[in-house]
C-alpha cells in the first residue's frame, strides 16, 4: 500500500527524535509491514487542474530508527495514495483551513482519508463537545464579558479556553475575587470579540486529565492519566513522570461508547477525549496522541499494532470495494 501522512512542521523538523509522538509509531509499524510511507506538511499541499498534489518524503527505517531524506522530494496526486492520515496539529487557522479545502478535491472512491479533513473542519475541539453537553462539565462559548462574569460568579473558578489552540495553549483559570479578572477576560475574548469556551472548574483537575482513547467506534481498554505540571494547574510537559498508568472504569466505557460510535459515523474515527471525573473537557480529532510509549511501558502491549491494524484493515476496505463492484 502507499500511506501519506500529513504532519506537523515541527515534527517534520525533529523527525528521527519523535518517538513521544503517535505518527512515528504508525509509520515504523506500517513500513514493518511493508507498505511505502511519504511524510509532507500543509504548506507543500497544492492544487492543479483540480486536483490535489504534495511535495513528499519517502521514510525508510535505518538501524531500527525511522528517517527520511530531507534533500529529495517528489510530487504526488494525492489520489494515488491508498491511505493519507491526516494529523496536522492546531492552531487551526487560517492555514490548516485552506488545507481541508485541498482535501474537498481528493478522490475519496480510491483513497481513504483518517481523520476526514471536512470532518476536522467541522468539529472544533473544544466548542462541538457540547454535542454531549450531559457528560460535560457546566459550560458556556461566548465573547462577552459581561456573561463570563456572571458565570464566575456563579460557578466562583471557573477555566476559559481558546477555540482553536493545543497543548493547553492559552488555558487559564480564573477564580472570584481576582485582581486581574478583568484582564483576563479581555485578553482571552480580545476585548469581547473573540469567542471562548468557559467551563466550570473541576477540583479534581488538579489530579490531571485522563486520555479515554477511541479506535473508530470503541473505546480502548488502555488509557493513561496527564499531570500537571510544575507551578501549573494543567498538563503542559510531554515527559515520562507527568504520564502515568489510569484505569478506565465501566462507567466510563459506558458513558464514552456512545460518544466514539457518533464521531465515527460523523468520519472521526481516530480520536482522544480528555476527561477528568468522568467529565470530557475537551474532544481531540486533528492529531490525537495515542501515548503510544507511555501505554505500551506501562502496559506490556504493542498498542500500535492495533492502531495500525485497525486502520489498515480500513484501508484495504477501501481497495477492495471498487473491485468487487467491478465484478458484480
Amino acid at each position: 500500500m502507499k500511506i501519506l501522512f500529513i504532519i506537523d512542521r515541527l515534527e517534520l523538523k525533529w523527525f528521527e527524535f519523535n518517538d513521544l509522538v503517535t505518527n512515528f509509531w504508525l509509520i515504523r509499524e506500517f513500513i514493518y509491514n511493508g507498505h511505502d510511507v511519504f511524510i509532507t506538511t500543509i504548506d507543500l499541499l497544492s492544487l492543479q487542474n483540480k486536483k490535489p498534489w504534495a511535495d513528499c518524503f519517502r521514510t525508510e527505517i535505518k538501524d531500527d530508527n525511522l528517517i527520511y531524506d530531507k534533500t529529495s522530494s517528489q510530487k504526488y496526486c494525492i489520489n494515488d495514495f491508498n491511505l493519507v492520515m491526516f494529523r496536522p496539529d492546531p492552531p487551526v487557522d487560517m492555514d490548516y483551513i485552506n488545507a481541508t479545502y485541498i482535501f474537498d478535491f481528493v478522490d475519496y472512491e480510491k483513497t481513504l482519508v483518517l481523520n476526514n479533513p471536512c470532518a476536522i473542519r467541522d468539529f472544533n475541539e473544544k466548542l462541538h463537545a457540547v454535542e454531549f453537553l450531559d457528560l460535560m462539565p457546566e459550560n458556556i462559548v461566548t465573547a462577552s464579558k459581561k456573561d463570563i462574569l456572571n458565570f464566575l460568579e456563579e460557578h466562583e473558578r471557573i477555566v476559559l479556553k481558546p477555540l482553536n489552540q493545543c497543548f493547553g495553549s492559552g488555558v487559564m483559570v480564573l477564580q472570584k475575587g481576582d485582581m486581574n479578572t478583568s484582564v483576563i477576560i479581555n485578553q482571552m475574548t480580545k476585548n469581547s470579540s473573540t469567542l471562548v469556551m468557559v467551563q466550570k472548574y473541576i477540583e479534581k483537575a488538579k489530579f490531571g486529565d485522563k486520555r479515554v482513547m477511541f479506535l473508530g467506534d470503541r473505546v480502548l481498554e488502555v488509557c493513561v492519566q496527564k499531570l500537571p505540571g510544575q507551578n501549573d494547574f494543567k498538563f503542559n510537559d510531554h515527559c515520562d513522570k507527568n504520564i502515568v498508568k489510569a484505569v478506565l472504569m465501566p462507567t466510563e466505557v459506558q458513558k464514552f461508547t456512545p460518544v466514539a460510535k457518533k464521531l465515527n459515523s460523523m468520519g472521526l474515527e481516530l480520536v482522544g477525549l480528555d476527561v477528568i471525573d468522568e467529565k470530557i473537557i475537551e474532544i481531540n480529532v486533528t492529531s490525537p496522541c495515542y501515548f503510544i510509549r507511555e501505554v505500551n511501558n506501562h502496559f506490556g502491549v504493542h498498542l500500535e499494532k492495533e492502531v495500525a491494524g485497525y486502520i489498515l484493515k480500513r484501508a484495504e476496505g477501501k481497495i477492495l470495494s471498487p473491485m468487487i463492484n467491478t465484478q458484480i
